[in-house]
């Protein structure tokens, strides 16, 4: 039994040496900018998470991850077994968090009690016409230029030093489920995509991937949901036009099935957005795969060398 389950990803924080120039490639990203001083930027998307992305003055760096968890009762239980405390979460919606470090050092909060914010209204969706099935009649489909409508941070991955043991703290800690574990050769994992244990509620494939990367470990990339297809692509033309670095996209992954497109914010940070992925309950169980399943694509490029 883990010590608490939690319900999702809440934000990622990240140390950057230039604000403004962490301000434009967000809004190029499709976040929308809600605090804004000389030492910090935090961002969100259109759901009501209050926050969606921490950017901090510093050297520039990944500074962590957060998980909501579904009461500040369940934050008391987990500051109670670990010896970690309970404390005001200075960030847009306020709320309570406590503050781990996973066996690699990565810096893990657990955050709850946070005030929803006003949903942002994204563009009405259009429909699509299938070749057996016509759902567009007698209209056109049109677009304006921007940026994504991002909506949510949707996954968060890792890279780790030692596979299991960052499973099993994880595990431990806040519940997750394995949707995929990655074998190279069989009973040998480096990695899974872990889900959270709701029940029957379906939840997304993975909200954490832990990896046992040659590189050591560090942060891979984060991941945030666009609201369809066309505006995945809109916002890739977006980054484009604005001369930012594409990583990886577009295309569609084997593990998870979604749509993904991958960029380096101005530090090299990967970010990713993403659209269509699988959902999955408590009772869906686990899955053993390949690395060619991990790397391998339904369609676009292959995977980079430089991804891990």
């Amino acid at each position: 039994m883990s010590l608490i389950k939690i319900e999702d990803v809440a934000f990622v924080r990240f140390r950057v040496p230039d604000m403004a120039a962490a301000k434009g490639f967000v809004e190029d990203f499709g976040l929308s900018v809600v605090e804004e001083t000389g030492a910090r930027l935090t961002a969100r998307g259109a759901s009501q998470a209050p926050v969606a992305y921490v950017a901090e003055l510093g050297e520039p760096g990944f500074a962590g991850l957060a998980f909501r968890a579904e009461s500040v009762d369940d934050l008391a239980k987990l500051a109670a077994e670990t010896g970690a405390v309970v404390e005001d979460l200075d960030l847009p919606g306020g709320g309570k968090r406590v503050r781990l470090a996973d066996p690699d050092g990565h810096p893990v909060e657990v955050v709850a009690g946070q005030a929803a914010a006003d949903p942002i209204a994204l563009a009405p969706a259009q429909a699509w016409n299938h070749a057996e099935t016509r759902q567009r009649l007698r209209t056109t489909k049109r677009f304006s230029p921007g940026a994504a409508q991002v909506v949510r941070l949707g996954h968060v991955v890792l890279n780790v030093s030692d596979f299991r043991a960052s499973e099993r703290w994880y595990k431990d800690h806040f519940g997750f489920i394995t949707s995929d574990e990655i074998q190279p050769v069989p009973d040998f994992a480096i990695g899974a995509f872990m889900r959270c244990d709701r029940g029957d509620t379906p939840t997304d494939h993975h909200t954490l991937f832990l990896l046992q990367a040659p590189s050591g470990p560090g942060f891979n990339h984060a991941a945030f949901e666009v609201a369809d297809l066309d505006d995945l692509m809109l916002g890739h033309q977006r980054l484009k036009d604005a001369g930012r670095e594409a990583q990886w996209g577009v295309g569609r992954h084997i593990l998870g099935s979604q749509v993904f497109d991958y960029w380096r914010d101005p530090w090299g940070h990967v970010l990713e957005h993403w659209t269509d992925g699988d959902l999955f309950t408590a009772e869906d169980g686990s899955n053993v795969a390949s690395l060619q399943d991990l790397m391998g694509v339904q369609w676009g490029p292959q995977m980079p060398h430089n991804m891990g």
